[in-house]
């Protein structure tokens, strides 16, 4: 019987990263593509708070449109309050909840305050 393959944790160089290839590994790494790129120009009111839950709000779309993920969140001000974790519902009736920013306390927010976006993060529901 002969030995295949590697069959501990590690070494080698193909998956995952070590040497070139790999899962966003070689030649020229995958960079972060999560800078911040500070507030938008405009934003647009996306939906309403609900409630909390653990750490994180849940909110319901008012905008007739679908939010990104990761797309970040704004008050009116353009102060940001966090980023859209889940999205969930139907296509016509739909929420999303939102992981807060660093300082942004969940027990802060009112029953139907509103968030807001860039409209450039939203997708029809035609798509």
């Amino acid at each position: 019987m002969s030995f295949r393959g590697n069959r501990g944790g590690g070494g080698g160089r193909g998956f995952r990263g070590g040497g070139r290839g790999g899962f966003r590994g070689g030649r020229g790494g995958g960079g972060d593509r999560s800078y911040d790129q500070g507030p938008p120009e405009e934003v647009i009111e996306v939906g309403e708070f609900t409630h909390t839950c653990e750490n994180d709000i849940v909110c319901k779309t008012t905008c007739g449109k679908i939010p990104f993920f990761n797309a970040p969140l704004y008050f009116q001000s353009k102060e940001k309050i966090g980023k859209i974790d889940e999205i969930f519902g139907s296509l016509l009736d739909n929420g999303f909840s939102v992981t807060l920013a660093d300082g942004v306390k969940a027990v802060s927010f009112k029953v139907g305050q509103k968030l807001y976006i860039d409209p450039a993060k939203l997708m029809p529901i035609e798509r």
